[in-house]
């Protein structure tokens, strides 16, 4: 038998390298008869490969959305050609960490085609559809200009399973949570992700976390965590990231790694010191990082979890009870104080409903403006308010410079936004969702030389393609899917801003996915041809041809 299979294998070969040569030999026959071999060529670039690498020069020739040849071609073997010449031509940037539930109603995913990013991440901080298969599926009904791909969310499966109490699951609670997550990595998922400061992620023990990243990692996924802790106990919310990897089994990737805690900015050192030490003992951790001081996430992350068990009507009913209301202010401000901050001058709104006036002020000014008071207990007083009211989407200014330039050196780093798809509209959103990669290429690498171009393109492509699964993409290889980006090195930069963000990058000239050019000189075109990255599991448990959506 063995050597039965020994003469197949070589049977194979032979046929793989026959075939291969026919088709070089075809495309000469048709070259030397003047007709075009390549879908689209891309000449005269400078090419930075996404391995890190220093630049070369060559051309690039793609065949139904796959890189078929990089040197020197002929255009005249070309349909259609694009000189990229003063350019340089990489890999399309792969955003690991969004929130893009919403995709399919704005599938051009303007902002971050505009930003050079062709694939993207959902499903992070612990919110997800469980419905991974149907939320994958979309894509063949709705396309998209960008390819997508999702984790399964713990604190969805919580809220499937048990809802928003405080409190363990039962053993049949945890069998049915870990029955959802493997249905969602045998559906696609590339791995789990937490949300550990939102209800009701919050309310989970290290051990359930474990046994359900357990699950993702038989399936070949990743523990993806925003952690429990990213201010005054950081440092233990990192240790029990890297324990949840530990046990389980699995790689681990913390979200936008951070210090907000006023306090402790400077102890990047200490922080990244837990992740190389992890490093050192074999497990594969990595972090994601947006390039701001600012974070954003909802005004209710303030507020004591306690208060927020069972949902949003029992939390209202808890702050009509005086007493009850009167330990919430308490223990909210315990937590500004412990942050460092004095106030919530730090605290500006992105997205009110009921008063839009309110969007781009911070907290301490609505507070003078609508109560005449600038007290802390008076500001979340103002606060409570707007919760009870619906809530609203914030930015929090809480994070120190050198810190960021401290993540940003480090080389498992990868480059992220944490962005939803955006358009524009009255809210005063976080410009990471316009400029974070841009603002990467522009402002650190060519203004404050903190990187090498090589090494920040390498943190956007082939880092997340590693990181993620993603086989065939991350890279300028032959063989490779053709996402590729464009763009002018001198000029390439970040125009979004805090008071202004709704501005798109310049400098990027040409987006391409799987072969197809959604940007074409500075302009979206209304192709799509994204497709759906599925995760490890799901070519574990299916015999469907996978070769166009996942690497």
């Amino acid at each position: 038998m063995k050597a039965s299979f020994l003469h197949s294998s070589a049977a194979l070969v032979l046929i793989a390298l026959a075939l291969g040569s026919f088709l070089v030999g075809q495309q000469r026959t048709e070259a030397q008869a003047g007709l075009p071999v390549y879908d689209l060529l891309i000449t005269n670039a400078r090419i930075i490969d996404g391995s890190g690498n220093p630049w070369f020069r060559a051309d690039v020739g793609i065949i139904k959305g796959r890189i078929m040849r990089i040197g020197r071609i002929d255009p005249a073997t070309a349909y259609k050609g694009i000189d990229a010449r003063g350019q340089i031509l990489a890999p399309g940037f792969i955003d690991v960490h969004t929130h893009v539930e919403s995709i399919y109603n704005l599938p051009a995913a303007e902002n971050f085609v505009r930003m050079g990013v062709t694939s993207l991440v959902t499903g992070n901080c612990g919110s997800s559809t469980t419905d991974v298969g149907q939320f994958l599926n979309r894509i063949s009904e709705k396309p998209l200009a960008v390819n997508l791909a999702t984790l399964i969310a713990h604190g969805s499966v919580r809220r499937k399973v048990i809802g928003l109490d405080d409190r363990a699951p039962t053993p049949d609670e945890l069998k049915q949570m870990e029955a959802v997550v493997a249905q969602g990595m045998e559906e696609g998922a590339v791995g789990l992700s937490t949300g550990l400061i939102y209800v009701p992620g919050t309310y989970a023990k290290t051990d359930e976390i474990v046994a359900l990243a357990r699950v993702a990692g038989r399936y070949g996924g990743l523990y993806a965590t925003h952690m429990r802790n990213e201010g005054d106990k950081v440092a233990d919310a990192i240790r029990e990231s890297i324990l949840i990897g530990e046990q389980a089994g699995l790689p681990v990737e913390i979200s936008h790694f951070k210090i907000s805690n006023k306090k402790l900015w400077g102890q990047t050192p200490m922080t990244l010191g837990l992740v190389r030490e992890a490093r050192a003992r074999g497990l594969m951790v990595t972090v994601d990082q947006y390039a701001y001081t600012a974070s954003s996430t909802s005004l209710d992350s303030r507020l004591p979890a306690w208060l927020r068990a069972g949902g949003f009507e029992e939390a209202k009913k808890r702050l009509a009870d005086k007493a009850t209301r009167e330990k919430v202010i308490n223990d909210t401000k315990d937590a500004l104080k412990r942050s460092g901050f004095k106030d919530y001058s730090f605290a500006v709104v992105a997205s009110y409903g009921p008063d839009k006036s309110f969007n781009g002020k911070s907290i301490a000014e609505i507070t003078k403006q609508v109560r005449k008071k600038t007290d802390v207990t008076s500001q979340i007083e103002q606060m409570l308010e707007m919760y009870e009211a619906g809530g609203a989407g914030m930015v929090y200014h809480g994070m120190d410079e050198a810190d960021v330039k401290r993540i940003m050196q480090e080389p498992f780093t990868m480059i992220a936004s944490d962005s939803g798809v955006r358009q524009v509209d009255e809210s005063v959103p976080h410009p990471r969702g316009y400029g974070n990669n841009a603002r990467v290429l522009g402002r650190y690498v060519r203004e404050q030389k903190l990187i090498t171009l090589e090494d920040a393109i390498r943190k956007m492509t082939s880092l997340p393609a590693q990181t993620f699964g993603f086989r065939d993409r991350g890279l300028i290889r032959e063989g490779f899917a053709a996402d590729l980006v464009i763009f002018d090195e001198n000029t390439i930069n970040d125009q979004a801003t805090f008071e202004k963000p709704h501005q798109f990058p310049v400098g990027i000239s040409y987006v391409i996915v799987n072969g197809q050019t959604v940007l074409a000189n500075g302009q979206m075109t209304e192709v799509r041809p994204g497709v759906a990255l599925h995760g490890h599991g799901y070519r574990m448990t299916t015999s469907k041809d996978t070769s166009n959506s996942m690497n």
